[in-house]
This record gives structure tokens, sequence and C-alpha cells, in this order.
């Protein structure tokens, strides 16, 4: 732990908090939305599966 390298005053400026909180807003949206989509097709499909990329399998019954 002793390579640290203090920023400069320039780069210190430059540095922008907001950026961390956009993007997990956005993958907190997909997930969300991801998990809408599954949900949406186990209850309007035919037989109530489905199936998702990795072998995940939810099946209504």
């Amino acid at each position: 732990m002793g390579n640290k390298i203090p920023l400069s005053q320039s780069e210190l400026c430059e540095t922008r908090c907001g950026e961390t909180i956009t993007l997990s807003a956005v993958m907190a949206v997909m997930a969300i939305a991801l998990v809408a989509v599954a949900i949406y097709k186990l209850f309007y499909t035919d037989d109530g599966t489905i199936q998702l990329p990795g072998g995940y399998k939810f099946q209504r019954k």
C-alpha cells in the first residue's frame, strides 16, 4: 500500500463524483427491466416456462 501517488491540484479539480451515481442508477434500471421482462414472459407464455441465458430455467406451476 506504499505505492500511492497523491493527485495534483488540477487532477483534484477534474474529479467528478456524479459519474459513479449515474452508472449505479443505470445499472439498477437495467436490472429492474430485466426482471420485468422475465416476469412478463413467465406469466404471458402458454406453457409458463422461460429459459434465460446461462442455463436458468423458470416454470410457473
